[in-house]
């Protein structure tokens, strides 16, 4: 090659003495005096360079700048035993310099050092994202990334999936989130929709008699950005089979991430093993307070509403019998010999919260302390430690509110307890399996039966199930896999029938009319014969944020937004000017502020 004989990770101990050609940025110059030593590094490694004042290059050498583009060649020489660098590919040797050649020049003082791990904020690292990515923590995310695909393409092939493309300009969605619209000139007035997700065409490829369909899909959605969702744009290793069962798609997932994360993850971390543990959604609910249960977390909650009703304590009465409350408690796992002031501090942090407080028990040689054990009827209060075999050692904490709220916030006082009392292993990977999700919930503004996870699932019972249920009680064939409190995907078994997609659309409101409008390709093909279907779509973008033990989504994707859903790299999004409006046949709307 005319730039080099060797990607520098190949330089090493089998080329001593070779004469090689190298190319890369210059990472850090250090003048010793008689010797220069040059770190060199290109996108595999980084190599020692060194000349000594002897040489005719010396000086000019002398001048490199950090991030110089150069092409050296040389000698290569074993490194002096005390000199070894054990943590490098190349650390057993160095090129003796004998010529080089610049490439580029770095002529602008750099915004942010490439060869530290300094943290320069968002702001800076987003508009250089380029010299960012040049940064070797930032890079390695990046290799991670195309290293997994490539792996999820080799095993979604040997289990007989076909990879196809799905359209990116598409008709907008009337489920989900918001979408992002792009304007027809042809047809002035009207607008194509970027896919939130590639939902109804791979499942029309199920009706086309494609059997097992699967992308790395790219996704677009409108949505605020979060720590673990970019917005705007992120992918999704999406997938679909026909002729399966929600067991055969579990399996395949389940198989799919934990050879994923068994081959890819970080240096001691370690993996539950299959077939991961699997909750309905109401052991969820009452077990975790959340359907995202992080397993890492010894906690569990314990409903003890009827203890409070004979309590004696006023408040919690009147809130069960008038209110409809519920009281869930917590068993501070490890909160043995914390003092009083460790439970005031989580009282005040639920007020924080907008709460009217955490009402606690707490254990001092195994007799109970605190304002509520003060008040409690003792032969109640003994009763409910026998019951629920609650330890006399660790503190109690409980969540008295509507069912709901109660499990909502019970989940949050977990996840704080978790950290607070340090009981995660941050070395584990823990995934599980939620099912049973309910078909329908009640709109708490309308009071009105909307859909409560994904529209196209298949009810369990089918048409019996949604002629003779409460529509409330009718489960669906839905399911998400969790790993480590993290939401990873949500798929479904999905309704293929159209007579119970009409019956199932009718209770939550849609007439037929409705679906023929919203859903007029997948409702058609309904009618022609398709094989009952599922498929899931876990989140890559999220699995290699798990994978690179970040907690920010940004870090492992190359040229993500910012928060405020703009690209500080490319200066998007953008105002056009009048003639692009007038071509698309749109009209400028000044807004007052």
């Amino acid at each position: 090659m005319q730039y080099r004989d060797y990607y520098l990770n190949k330089v090493n101990k089998t080329l001593t003495s070779s004469k090689v050609k190298v190319s890369g940025w210059v990472n850090r110059v250090r003048d010793h005096g008689n010797l220069l030593f040059i770190d060199l590094r290109d996108s595999t490694s980084l190599l020692q360079c060194v000349v000594d004042n002897s040489s005719d290059i010396f000086t000019e050498l002398s001048n490199l700048k950090n991030e110089d583009v150069i092409m050296l060649e040389g000698l290569i020489s074993d490194r002096t035993q005390d000199t070894i660098n054990k943590n490098l590919d190349t650390g057993e040797v160095e090129l003796k310099i004998e010529s080089f050649e610049y490439l580029s020049k770095c002529v602008r003082t750099l915004p942010l050092e490439v060869n530290s791990e300094k943290d320069y904020g968002e702001e800076v690292r987003l508009k250089y994202r380029y010299l960012d990515l040049r940064r070797p923590k930032i890079a390695k995310n990046i290799l991670l990334r195309s290293n997994v695909v490539d792996f999820v393409r080799s095993f979604m092939k040997q289990n007989n999936f076909t990879e196809l493309a799905t359209p990116i300009l598409t008709a907008p969605s009337p489920e989900g989130a918001r979408d992002y619209l792009v304007p027809s000139r042809i047809h002035k007035g009207s607008f194509y929709a970027l896919p939130q997700a590639p939902q109804q065409f791979k499942q029309l490829f199920m009706a086309s008699g494609i059997d097992r369909y699967f992308q790395i899909a790219p996704c677009f959605r409108d949505e605020d950005s979060r720590a673990d969702r970019s917005p705007g744009e992120f992918y999704q290793i999406d997938m679909e089979m026909s002729f399966a069962t929600q067991d055969e798609v579990l399996e395949i997932i389940s198989n799919l991430l934990f050879e994923i994360f068994d081959k890819f993850k970080l240096e001691g971390k370690k993996i539950n093993n299959l077939p991961f543990p699997t909750f309905s959604f109401n052991e969820c609910l009452t077990e975790f307070g959340c359907d995202k249960p992080d397993l890492r977390n010894p906690l569990r909650l314990k409903n003890v509403t009827d203890y409070f009703k004979n309590s004696g304590l006023k408040i919690f009465q009147d809130l069960i019998d008038n209110k409809g409350a519920i009281v869930n408690c917590i068993q501070a796992q490890g909160s043995q010999g914390k003092p009083r002031s460790f439970f005031d501090n989580l009282n005040k942090w639920a007020i924080d919260e907008g709460k009217k407080g955490l009402g606690y028990i707490n254990f001092e040689n195994k007799e109970a302390k605190g304002p509520l054990a003060k008040n409690f009827n003792p032969d109640v209060l003994k009763s409910m430690l026998h019951d629920l075999d609650f330890n006399q050692e660790d503190g109690l904490l409980f969540i008295c509110d509507q069912p709901l709220e109660s499990y909502d916030f019970s989940s949050k006082v977990i996840q704080k307890l978790g950290v607070d009392l340090d009981l995660l292993d941050k070395n584990d990977y823990q995934f599980c399996w939620v099912i049973d999700y309910p078909m329908f919930e009640k709109n708490s503004t309308t009071g009105e039966i909307d859909f409560s996870h994904n529209p196209f699932s298949m009810p369990q019972g089918g048409m019996d199930a949604l002629l003779t249920k409460d529509p409330l009680d009718v489960l669906a064939y839905q399911y998400d896999i969790v790993c480590n409190g993290i939401e990873l995907s949500s798929g479904a078994i999905r309704n293929h029938q159209p007579e119970i997609m009409k019956k199932a659309f009718q209770i939550a409101g849609y007439n037929e009319e409705d679906i023929k409008t919203k859903f007029s390709a997948l409702y058609e093909a309904f009618h022609y014969g398709v094989p009952p279907h599922g498929g899931c779509a876990p989140g890559l973008d999220r699995i290699l944020m798990l994978l690179s033990d970040n907690e920010n989504i940004r870090e492992v994707i190359a040229f993500p937004f910012n928060q405020k859903a703009q690209d500080l790299m490319m200066n998007a999004p953008v105002k056009v000017d009048e003639k692009n409006l007038k071509e698309l046949g749109l009209k400028k709307i000044i807004e007052k502020l």
